[in-house]
């Protein structure tokens, strides 16, 4: 089943033209599918490398943007030490990389100076926010589409400066607990 949120990424990543950038807060989620599969990587499952083992419409959406000539960012503000969700998120992230996407990290504490948006958000082509609001528990709140310029710079420029003090995938070390 689609679930709202999906139905906006969809249309939103497939008319990207340039960009999309996904910033991310919140140090646990539980969101569908996804909350299931965190519960099992708790208990010591962990995915195969093989794509076919894992491979979902979100990163075909990806790829498929990624080959039109989209950059595809994805840039995570966690805290630390890091939550038994990040270091799951951190372990499967390779997913992502694989599907086309440049994902960083950035420790909370060094994001204390930066002017962010209250939620997390995806931006395209930085004139469309599509934020990603998310109840107490880390639920899907469902999206809202947001098609003000102001915001959309605010997001784009949130965006650039966190991404400028982040630490690319491949070097972050989730630091022990």
């Amino acid at each position: 089943m689609v679930s709202q949120t999906d139905l906006a990424f969809v249309d939103l990543i497939a008319g990207a033209r340039h960009s999309a950038v996904h910033l991310e807060m919140r140090d646990s989620y539980g969101i569908g599918e996804e909350a299931a599969e965190f519960e099992q990587w708790r208990a010591g499952w962990r995915p195969q490398p093989e794509p076919a083992t894992w491979w979902g419409d979100f990163h075909t959406w990806v790829r498929d943007a990624v080959q039109r000539g989209v950059v595809v960012r994805r840039a995570r503000i966690v805290s630390e030490p890091v939550s038994d969700y990040i270091r799951y998120e951190h372990a499967c992230t390779y997913q992502n990389v694989t599907a086309g996407e440049s994902v960083r990290w950035l420790p909370r504490r060094q994001a204390s100076d930066l002017t962010l948006p209250g939620n997390d958000f995806w931006l395209f082509d930085q004139r469309i926010v599509m934020w990603n609001h998310f109840t107490g528990d880390g639920g899907s709140a469902g999206p809202e589409i947001d098609h003000r310029p102001h915001v959309a710079k605010l997001c784009a420029t949130a965006f650039d400066a966190m991404w400028e003090r982040a630490t690319p995938h491949e070097e972050y070390q989730v630091p022990s607990p």
